[in-house]
C-alpha cells in the first residue's frame, strides 16, 4: 500500500493490521502480540490472535481516548464432534488481506487459516463494506485435515460475552436493566419482541419450530446499552434451523449463533456454516435491522412497494367473530363509509370448512355466486372488499383430505403436524399439487367473487416443520422450510396477475413475522398485539424491516390499551383498523358496540389518519431508543413538517426534539388543536405534560 495520507486512514480505519493503539492490556494467559490480525472500522473492530480467538472493541467517540473494549479474548467460532470435543483452538498458518467490491460496494476482507490439534482446518472470512459501518459479514468454514471421518454434533458462531460498560455517562443502573433486546424469534406464549434483560434472562430463539405451529422469525438478536449495542444473526436468503441464544451473564449478555448439522466430514470434505454477521450501532435494535433490510435486499429479498389501497384505513368483521352473516355485514357498511374507512374484511366464519374454502351454504346458499355479490356490495358502498383465508391449513373432515391426504406435511414417525387453534393439519407447501391447489383459490378469490385483497392469517404460516411425506420426494426434509417463501411467491404472482393493485395482507397471528415471506404481501398488521406496547414496538421493528414506508397496520384498535388507543397506530404512522359492531350486537358480554362516545372518539382519528395519512412519510426510527428514552417517542417527517409522538402513563418535564432541520418551528397538538408554542432547532427543547400520549406536528416558520 502507497504511503500517503489517504491510504495510511483507510489502512487505519478499514484494515488496521497494526497493533491497537491503547487496547486493554490482556489478562493473563492471552495473547501479547505485536501485531494482531483484524479488521473494523471506527464504530466496530475485530482482532485475532495466534490460536484464531477473537475479541471486539470500538472506537472511543471521544476521539484519541483509549478504545471501547466489546468482549474479551474468546473462541468465538468453534465445533462440537461427537466424541463430545469442542475444538475451540485453531493454530492460525495463514493470513490474507484484499479489497473487494461487489453486490454491496466496495469493502475489505480479511481471511485466516488454521489447524486444530484434533486435524481440522478452518477458515474464517470477514468483510466490512464502506455502505454498512460497524457491520462485518462472517463466513466459516471447517475442512477435515484427517484420513478418519469426523461426526460434527453442532458449530457455534459470533459466541462471546458483550461487556457491561461503566463511565460517567452511563454509571451502573440502580434497579433499572443495564441492556434491553431484540430478539427476531417466535413464541407460542406471544411475548414482547423487545424487552429489558433482567437477572436470569434467557432466551435460546431457535428459528425452526417453537411449537407446533409457532415458528420462524427474524434470524437477528440485538442487545445494547445506553452508549452501544451488539448484534448478531445470518445472512442466508433461505431460512435456516439455528438457534441465536441470548442470556444474561455475569458480565452482560453471552449471545452466539449455533445450529445441530447431524453430519459426518469425510477425509478432505469441507462444511461451511451459514454466513453471519456482527455488527455494533448505538441507539435501539432499529440501526440494525434497518442495515439488515437493505442488505438483503441487495440479495434478493425486497418487500414490494405498497399499492395505494394498502394505506387505506380498514374495517374488519372480525367484531362479529365467527356468528357474522351477509346481513350483519351489509346494515354495518353505511357506518363504515361515513367514518372515512376504506375496507371491509370478510374475517373467519364464512367458509365451510378450513382447507376446502367453499361459502358456508347456511350463509351463502347461492355458493359462489353469493360471495360475488357480497363483494359487489360492498364496492357499491364505495369500499374495497377483502377475504379471510388460513392457506395450508386443512380441517381431517374436509373433502380436501380426505382426497388429497398426500399434500399432508408429514413428522418423521408419519404423524400430520397440528394447527392448533383451527384444529387442522399443516400442507406441505413444497409440494406442487399444495401450491397448484392454493394458485387455484386465489384465482376463484380474486377474479371469480371479485374481492380486492386477502387477508392471509395465521400463526402456521410464519415457518413449517420439516416434511418426511415419502409422496413429496423431498431430496431433504428441510426443502418445506425453505420452500414457504416459494409457495406464498406464487400465491402473490397469481394475485397481481388478476389484479395488479390487489393488497396482500400476512397476518402471522402473534409470531415474529418473517424476512423470507415479506417479498409476497404489501400489508402487515401487528398481528394480534397484546397491549399498545407491542403496536408500537412491532411498528418500529417493521417499518425497519420493511422500509420507511411500509404500509404497516396497528391491527383492530379494539386490541389496543382501553380499547381505544389510536394514538399509539397513528403516532407511529400506522394504518389504522377497527372491528367495530353496528347498530347492534348479537354479543353483548364481549362487545364490540360503536357507542355514541365511541363514534364520536373514532371518527375523530379515522379523520386525523385520513388527512396526515404519516405511513407515507418517513419514518425516523434512529433518533430515540425505544428502551431507554423517556418519554418512548416516534418521529415522523413528511413534506417538511415533523410528526412526534410521545408515549408514557404519565409525563411532566422536558423533551428534546431530535431531528428537526435547523430553522424555527410552531409545534401544535393535532389531536386536542391546540398550539404548545415555538422553538429553535437544532437543539429545540420544550417542556410537555401529558398523560398517556401526546402527538405533537412541527410546523417550520
Amino acid at each position: 500500500m502507497n504511503d500517503t495520507p489517504t491510504s495510511r486512514r483507510e489502512f487505519l480505519q478499514l484494515v488496521a493490521s497494526a497493533a491497537l493503539i491503547g487496547s486493554a492490556t490482556p489478562s493473563a494467559g492471552e495473547p501479547i502480540e505485536a501485531t494482531l490480525p483484524g479488521l473494523g472500522d471506527p464504530a466496530l473492530h475485530i482482532s485475532f490472535d495466534s490460536s484464531l480467538r477473537s475479541r471486539l472493541s470500538r472506537q472511543s467517540p471521544q476521539g484519541g481516548e483509549p478504545e471501547i473494549v466489546l468482549s474479551n479474548w474468546a473462541a468465538t467460532e468453534t465445533l462440537l464432534l461427537g466424541t463430545g470435543e469442542r475444538v475451540a483452538l485453531f493454530a492460525l498458518g495463514q493470513t490474507t488481506r484484499k479489497r473487494i467490491d461487489g453486490l454491496h460496494g466496495p469493502g475489505h476482507q480479511l481471511t485466516l487459516v488454521g489447524k486444530s490439534s484434533a486435524g481440522i482446518e478452518k477458515t474464517v472470512s470477514v468483510a466490512l463494506f464502506t455502505r454498512y459501518p460497524g457491520f462485518l459479514f462472517l463466513n466459516v468454514t471447517y475442512r477435515n485435515l484427517s484420513d478418519q471421518p469426523i461426526a460434527l454434533s453442532d458449530w457455534r458462531n459470533a459466541d462471546r460475552e458483550f461487556l457491561t460498560l461503566t463511565s460517567p455517562d452511563q454509571p451502573a443502573p440502580a434497579g433499572g436493566s443495564a441492556f434491553w433486546s431484540y430478539c427476531g424469534s417466535s413464541h407460542q406464549d406471544r411475548r414482547d419482541w423487545v424487552q429489558p434483560v433482567t437477572p436470569g434472562f434467557e432466551q435460546d430463539n431457535f428459528m425452526g419450530m417453537n411449537a407446533s405451529d409457532y415458528g420462524g422469525g427474524i434470524p437477528i438478536v440485538d442487545a445494547w446499552q445506553r452508549s452501544v449495542g451488539l448484534a448478531v444473526g445470518h445472512l442466508e436468503t433461505r431460512p435456516q434451523l439455528v438457534s441465536l441464544p441470548l442470556i444474561a451473564s455475569t458480565h452482560g449478555i453471552r449471545m452466539a449463533i449455533a445450529g445441530q448439522p447431524g453430519t459426518q466430514l469425510q477425509p478432505g470434505e469441507a462444511f461451511a456454516t451459514p454466513e453471519c454477521f456482527i455488527a455494533a450501532h448505538s441507539g435501539d435494535h432499529f440501526a440494525t435491522v434497518d442495515a439488515y433490510r437493505r442488505i438483503m435486499a441487495e440479495r434478493g429479498l425486497a418487500a414490494p412497494t405498497p399499492p395505494p389501497g394498502a394505506y387505506e384505513p380498514v374495517w374488519c368483521a372480525w367484531g362479529y367473530e365467527r356468528a357474522c352473516t351477509p346481513d350483519l355485514i351489509l346494515r354495518t357498511l353505511p357506518k363504515v363509509k361515513d367514518l372515512g374507512l376504506g375496507w371491509a374484511v370478510i374475517d373467519d366464519g364464512w367458509q365451510d370448512n378450513v382447507g376446502d374454502w367453499k361459502p358456508d351454504r347456511v350463509k351463502f346458499p347461492g355458493g359462489g355466486p353469493d360471495m360475488r355479490h357480497l363483494a359487489d356490495s360492498i364496492r357499491a358502498e364505495s369500499l374495497k372488499p377483502r377475504l379471510w383465508v388460513a392457506p395450508l391449513a386443512a380441517a381431517p373432515g374436509s373433502d380436501l383430505l380426505h382426497d388429497h391426504t398426500d399434500m399432508l406435511l408429514l413428522a418423521a414417525d408419519g404423524a400430520p403436524q397440528l394447527v392448533s387453534w383451527w384444529n387442522s393439519f399443516y400442507l406441505c407447501p413444497a409440494y406442487h399439487k399444495t401450491v397448484e391447489y392454493s394458485k387455484g383459490l386465489v384465482r376463484r378469490m380474486l377474479g371469480e367473487w371479485r374481492f380486492a385483497g386477502l387477508k392471509i392469517d395465521g400463526q402456521h404460516l410464519n415457518a413449517v416443520a420439516p416434511c418426511y411425506n415419502p409422496a413429496h420426494h423431498h431430496a431433504r426434509p428441510e426443502e418445506s422450510v425453505e420452500g414457504l417463501q416459494d409457495f406464498f411467491r406464487a400465491l402473490y404472482d397469481t394475485a397481481r396477475g388478476i389484479d395488479p393493485e390487489v393488497v396482500m395482507e400476512l397476518c402471522p397471528c402473534g409470531t415474529g413475522d418473517s424476512l423470507f415471506n415479506f417479498a409476497s404481501m404489501n400489508q402487515t398488521p401487528a398481528a394480534d398485539p397484546e397491549s399498545s406496547w407491542q403496536v408500537r414496538l412491532k411498528g418500529k421493528t417493521l417499518k425497519a424491516l420493511l422500509g420507511p414506508g411500509a404500509a404497516f397496520a396497528g391491527d383492530h384498535v379494539e386490541l389496543s390499551d382501553g380499547h381505544d388507543d389510536f394514538a399509539s397506530t397513528v403516532g407511529i404512522g400506522a394504518v389504522v383498523s377497527t372491528k367495530f359492531t353496528w347498530p347492534g350486537d348479537p354479543k353483548p358480554k364481549d362487545s364490540f358496540l360503536l357507542t355514541p362516545d365511541r363514534e364520536k372518539l373514532w371518527r375523530r382519528w379515522i379523520a386525523l389518519y385520513n388527512e396526515r395519512q404519516l405511513p407515507k412519510g418517513k419514518y425516523l426510527g434512529g433518533l430515540y431508543d425505544i428502551g431507554f428514552d423517556k418519554p418512548e417517542t416516534h418521529v415522523i417527517e413528511k413534506s417538511g413538517r415533523f410528526h412526534y409522538a410521545l408515549y408514557a402513563r404519565s409525563w411532566r418535564g422536558p423533551v428534546n426534539l431530535r431531528g428537526l432541520a435547523a430553522g424555527r418551528y410552531r409545534l401544535r397538538d393535532y389531536f386536542h388543536d391546540r398550539d404548545l408554542g415555538e422553538v429553535q432547532a437544532p437543539g429545540a427543547v420544550m417542556p410537555l405534560e401529558f398523560e398517556r400520549f401526546l402527538v405533537i406536528e412541527a410546523i417550520p416558520v
